[in-house]
């Protein structure tokens, strides 16, 4: 007896190819979302423009605020947008479905590492060109050019770990109101505010915030100052917001 034939053999497709079209589809989905696209692009814009218009604000130089509102737009994108979708994503149980798949679950966050990288990446694009656009001149130094080549991905690991840990754990209406809540603290605390407006007792706190350390690094790198120190706060961050995160994060609401 011939053995059975069952051709054509249908498998999964490669593991790299499974990542990077998961990846895809959470990148297009996120800029289909009109509401992280206001997080993401229409406020920092807004604020772009006005600073424009308006001239120096908040404390800072002209080089120093569009760099503040790069910040912003990551801090947007690193942390409130993956917040809301993945708490959404587990009360609907679209996480628990994408895992039966051959998807497995570490393809699943390198696959929302990579979109976040992809849409951070045109974010900052379209930012950095429209502040060009409308005066900014930058002058950094090689050495502040490195430490932000460093400390923009830590701050996106930082901020991922942070909304991985309230996503992970609370309903999704609970996260959706955080979230929003502590992305206004985060512009407020160090962001589009930096320490030194701050009264002397807070400026030590303020300045140890992700949020503050990445838009220090920033703005250093826009005024032509090497400031190493912000990439240590974001690497403590990084790593500390990653290991809580996969202690306390729940693939099921």
């Amino acid at each position: 007896m011939s053995p059975l034939d069952l051709s054509p053999a249908a498998a999964p497709a490669p593991r790299a190819r499974r990542v990077l079209r998961h990846a895809a589809m959470e990148a297009r989905l996120t800029v289909r979302n009109g509401e992280q696209l206001l997080l993401a692009l229409v406020i920092p814009i807004g604020l772009l423009v006005a600073d424009a218009a308006l001239g120096d604000r908040f404390g800072l130089t002209g080089a120093a605020f569009p760099a503040s509102v790069l910040a912003l737009g990551l801090w947007s994108t690193g942390f409130t947008s993956l917040a809301i979708t993945t708490g959404f994503e587990r009360r609907y149980g679209v996480l628990e479905r994408l895992v039966a798949t051959p998807l497995r679950s570490s393809d699943l966050l390198i696959g929302k590492a990579l979109s976040i990288s992809v849409v951070a990446t045109g974010q900052a694009l379209v930012l950095s060109a429209i502040a060009l656009a409308t005066g900014w001149a930058p002058h950094p130094t090689p050495g502040q050019s490195l430490v932000v080549a460093l400390a923009v991905p830590l701050g996106l690991i930082a901020f991922a770990g942070l909304a991985l840990i309230l996503s992970g754990r609370a309903s999704a209406e609970l996260t959706l109101a955080l979230s929003n809540l502590v992305y206004l603290a985060g512009a407020a605390a160090g962001v589009l505010l930096p320490p030194a407006l701050y009264p002397a007792w807070a400026q030590p706190l303020v300045g140890l915030l992700p949020t503050t350390a990445l838009a220090e690094s920033l703005r250093a790198w826009a005024e032509g100052r090497t400031d190493p120190l912000p990439l240590l706060i974001l690497l403590g961050w990084a790593v500390a917001g990653l290991a809580l995160a996969r202690r306390v994060f729940r693939w099921t609401s």
